[in-house]
């Protein structure tokens, strides 16, 4: 029977790869996951008061549906949080989904035409490229500089902009690189969406999740420019299964208008999100805080131990990340046996039952010869990891 060939293209290299780890495990291999952002599945847990509050709805008959545009309240703390960050938002300007992934899924649909082109940071986290094509548009990477710590290169994105180009994706701290933008850069995107009338989208969900240096949102600076945000509870707030996130518009931003009315068409369409989940998120954004700064705490620590030993391996260079909770080591491919970056890993894999993922699945051009590694593991866990790694090196 026929499928369709958007279908068939669509990729998602952190979740595809997993089917040579199975096949491993299968066979009786131990393998090492560190291809996956779910920090729940390792020593971070969801704070008491968050599950509290989803048991209790569930237990109180909150099952019903939720308006299609998210619970009254839990869109109003939305607005308040974002405000803080800098952003000038009404609760009618945000819409709850299932997930950032919905929201991009729901973006890409809104603007997206068939030809329309979306710049994309290289490398890039993949739903951001996938969605585009299946709606008939086309990815084109943009340069952020590795040697920068991978920040955007704004003369490139000049360069790259066509008269098809109709939006400008920013994820900031960034998913593969570990990367945080400076107020300057920031200042700058918004300066170049707002001269070419270019939707400017961005992925803060790693805001609270920085190191050495204070976050900066894209949305201090975006004045009246098309800025839409995407956020979620996933990963500050542990809530990766429960699966919620949500989409802010810049209420400053009259070019927004059309989004305004036609967006919210898509949250009806596929009902609503899940009600206890929001009820959860509510507790998430009003209850205590106090799990984000031993998190951070951990991570910082792990962070810091993993880029000692992979500084020590032959072969491997690395741009220390400065958020969220991945390092994108470039391989030394030259002599080696390795012709790509998805022969490394699936060698690696192979060899000593490490999962990571290949560089080239976030970008074919700026992710070439690179692979991401998550470090939510305990120590002890990484450790035998870049052992292992260690050994396959040399």
């Amino acid at each position: 029977m026929k499928v369709s060939k958007r279908v068939k293209d669509i990729e998602y290299a952190i979740r595809d790869i997993i089917v040579y780890a199975k096949e491993l495990e299968r066979k009786g291999k131990e393998i090492i996951y560190l291809n996956i952002g779910d920090p729940v599945k390792y020593d971070f847990k969801t704070p008491k008061h968050i599950k509290d509050a989803l048991t209790n709805a569930i237990l109180n008959d909150e099952n019903n549906y939720a308006p299609s545009e998210g619970v009254e309240e839990l869109r109003s703390v939305i607005a308040e949080k974002e405000k803080k960050k800098g952003l000038t938002v009404n609760p009618e300007d945000v819409l709850v989904t299932n997930g950032v992934s919905e929201g991009v899924d729901m973006v890409m649909a809104s603007i997206i035409e068939q030809g329309d082109e979306i710049l994309v940071p290289g490398p890039c986290y993949p739903p951001y490229s996938s969605y585009a094509k299946l709606y008939g548009g086309k990815p084109v990477e943009y340069r952020t500089i590795e040697e920068e710590g991978w920040i955007p290169d704004t003369d490139d994105i000049r360069s790259k902009i066509s008269d098809k180009t109709v939006a400008i994706t920013v994820i900031n701290p960034n998913n593969p690189t570990g990367a945080l933008y400076d107020g300057k850069t920031l200042q700058e995107l918004v300066q170049i969406a707002a001269e070419h009338n270019l939707y400017l989208l961005c992925d803060e969900i790693y805001d609270k999740i920085v190191f050495e240096d204070n976050f900066t949102s894209i949305a201090r600076y975006a004045n009246d420019a098309p800025l839409i945000m995407l956020n979620g509870f996933s990963k500050v707030y542990l809530m990766t299964g429960l699966r919620l996130g949500y989409i802010c518009m810049n209420s400053n931003s009259a070019l927004l208008d059309g989004l305004r009315e036609n967006t919210p068409k898509l949250a009806r369409v596929r009902i609503a999100s899940n009600t206890p989940a929001q009820m959860a998120a509510i507790a998430a954004l009003r209850g205590s805080e106090d799990h984000i700064k031993e998190m951070v705490s951990k991570l910082r620590i792990r962070r810091d131990h993993l880029m000692k030993r992979l500084d020590a391996i032959d072969g491997l260079t690395c741009a220390e990340p400065k958020g969220a909770f991945y390092v994108f080591p470039k391989i030394n491919l030259d002599g080696n046996r390795w012709k790509s970056d998805a022969d490394f890993v699936i060698d690696l894999l192979r060899s000593t039952g490490v999962l990571t993922v290949h560089g080239s699945g976030f970008g074919k051009q700026y992710g070439l010869g690179h692979f991401r590694i998550v470090y939510l593991p305990p120590l002890e866990m990484l450790e035998e990891a870049m052992d292992r790694l260690e050994s396959f090196m040399s």
